[in-house]
């Protein structure tokens, strides 16, 4: 009976070696690809699950992560348009687009790190060379272009990164950006130097508009003085005229000039229709209860 339970126990050993042997399974985050004699017998393998397979050395089996990989590059001093070093630290959020390719010119995650490194390097130094520093760090945002910066490294690196190595690359993005101490001070003074002249424009557009609106005001007072004392000058003569009418009928006979002013009075203030309580004997209302004599 204990002969037969080994037999049992070797017997079910053997089974799940060949089954090892003989099949292989696939992860939902994985690609496989087959290789018959060391040439892919198949395009990949995507769909998780356990597939057969001719043990080796007849098939071999690669598997690879099927899911974003992050990789960053090391901090690198590099130049501007203008011919100013700045230092960046770039990143890649890349996957495998073609296995096929990936496994015959990189073989694994480690080699295709490596072609990145040097993919990036080429394609930052070229791309930020067609960028001025003040594209870079300026204080004013609407002129930074680091999204335009991270298209042109991506547009660059994309095409050619699947055409030579199978890596399909997602995303490129600047993680990092220095400057030395010298271009520092350099990027302070221009900076200090730009605010103080605006600073200037600014307070001589406001001096140039302080002296327009103190013309323009000084012009308006002169022009309404004029218009006033013109006014008083046309007013003065006009009762100065009336006056000299009076004088000469006062000349002539007083109670005969005072007579004709009440009545003047009495016509301006009847002129409309009005309803007026006033003592009978006040000046010029006396004239409406007698009829004077004028022998």
């Amino acid at each position: 009976m204990k002969n037969v339970s080994v037999l049992i126990l070797v017997i079910l050993i053997v089974v799940v070696l060949g089954i090892f042997f003989v099949t292989f399974q696939v992860r939902e985050t994985e690609i496989a690809i087959v290789t018959t004699f060391g040439k892919p017998s198949n395009d990949s393998i995507d769909e998780p699950g356990f597939y057969f397979r001719w043990p080796a050395p007849i098939q071999s089996v690669y598997k690879f992560d099927s899911r974003n990989h992050l990789f960053e590059g090391i901090m690198e001093e590099t130049t501007t348009r203008g011919g100013e070093p700045i230092i960046i630290t770039s990143y890649v959020v890349w996957d495998i687009g073609d296995p096929l390719r990936f496994l015959e010119s990189v073989h694994d995650k480690k080699g295709a790190e490596e072609h990145l490194r040097a993919l990036l390097r080429n394609t930052q130094n070229e791309v930020v060379g067609r960028f001025y520093f003040s594209e870079f760090v300026n204080a004013d945002k609407e002129k930074i272009k680091f999204e335009q910066v991270e298209q042109k490294m991506l547009e660059g690196l994309k095409g050619q990164a699947l055409a030579d190595y199978g890596i399909d690359i997602k995303e490129v993005g600047i993680k990092q950006l220095g400057i030395s101490d010298k271009v520092t001070e350099d990027v302070f003074a221009r900076m200090r130097a730009d605010r103080k002249r605006k600073t200037e424009e600014t307070i001589a557009q406001g001096n140039a508009e302080a002296t327009k609106i103190r013309t323009d005001a000084e012009s308006k007072k002169t022009e309404l003085l004029a218009i006033v004392e013109a006014e008083a000058k046309s007013i003065k003569g006009s009762g100065d005229a009336e006056a000299a009418k009076y004088y000469k009928l006062l000349e002539a006979d007083e109670d005969l000039a005072m007579f004709l002013r009440d009545l003047e009075s009495l016509k301006m203030i009847l002129k409309e229709k009005s309803t007026i309580v006033i003592g009978a004997e006040s000046e010029p209302f006396k004239l409406l209860k007698s009829v004077p004599d004028i022998k």
